[in-house]
């Protein structure tokens, strides 16, 4: 009964939890498997470095948890049968203490190597934003024709953020209370934005559309209603709308 189980249902389990990595190994658009499109540059790297550890641990806990039911099945207690002392195999100790510690150095290394490109030093910029979170919104700050931030060509919105496509862009993250999070999940990018600091952070889009900035720290009794709307649009799109934003506001 139990043999029968393990043959027809562990195969099953081992298909289904390894599944997303097939996905991303043979599709050319990349997976989308359990987790949400990748709309930046650096999303296929951090979704196939996802996959890759999920696949790890998952053929892992597999072959733990399948040794330890054959084991307690075969070495069960039987009647007429003593235990007996075994002190192991040194041999088999020391492949299974080197195997998982080459694969966890090795994803070190590539974890390093996908951060520092993301949190490394940032390309040069085509576009600098301000943003600078409160209770409960996002205030967002465009320099205006002279470049420069504070001043009085600057173009302001509140919770609307637009960025060109394909443009390098560069994002300076502030608070005015307390701690917030901007949290964009197509971007695979989320920072925690704190009082008294200034993050700076870089984003390159590769998709236009509408999505949702969410605040991802608990910042307090309105945080639910801490949203705002990105739109990632053609560079061409996006200087006519920072052009009408800036005569709508002075026009007011």
């Amino acid at each position: 009964m139990l043999r029968r189980f393990c043959i027809r249902w562990i195969p099953a389990f081992i298909s289904w939890l390894v599944a997303p990595s097939w996905v991303f190994a043979f599709s050319r658009s990349g997976a989308r498997v359990w987790l949400p499109e990748g709309i930046s540059t650096v999303a296929p790297e951090i979704d196939r470095l996802f996959y890759i550890v999920l696949v790890l641990t998952s053929v892992v806990f597999v072959l733990v948890q399948g040794t330890l039911l054959v084991f307690l099945v075969r070495y069960r207690r039987r009647p007429g049968r003593k235990a007996s002392y075994s002190h192991g195999n040194y041999r088999v100790e020391v492949v299974w203490t080197l195997i998982p510690a080459i694969i966890l150095i090795w994803l070190a290394f590539q974890n390093q190597r996908v951060w520092s490109k993301v949190r490394g030093t940032p390309p040069p910029a085509d576009l600098e934003v301000e943003v600078t979170a409160e209770q409960f919104a996002w205030n967002i700050r465009y320099a205006g024709q002279d470049g420069a931030f504070n001043t009085q060509d600057d173009v302001l919105t509140i919770n609307q953020l637009h960025l060109p496509i394909h443009q390098t862009i560069l994002i300076h993250l502030k608070s005015k209370d307390v701690i917030h999070s901007f949290f964009v999940p197509q971007f695979r990018f989320k920072q925690d934005v704190v009082p008294g600091l200034t993050t700076h952070v870089w984003l390159s889009a590769t998709k236009s559309g509408q999505y949702e900035i969410a605040c991802a720290e608990l910042c307090g009794l309105g945080h639910y209603r801490m949203r705002g709307f990105l739109t990632v649009e053609s560079p061409e799109a996006f200087t006519a709308w920072l052009a009408e934003m800036f005569k709508e506001q002075t026009a007011s």
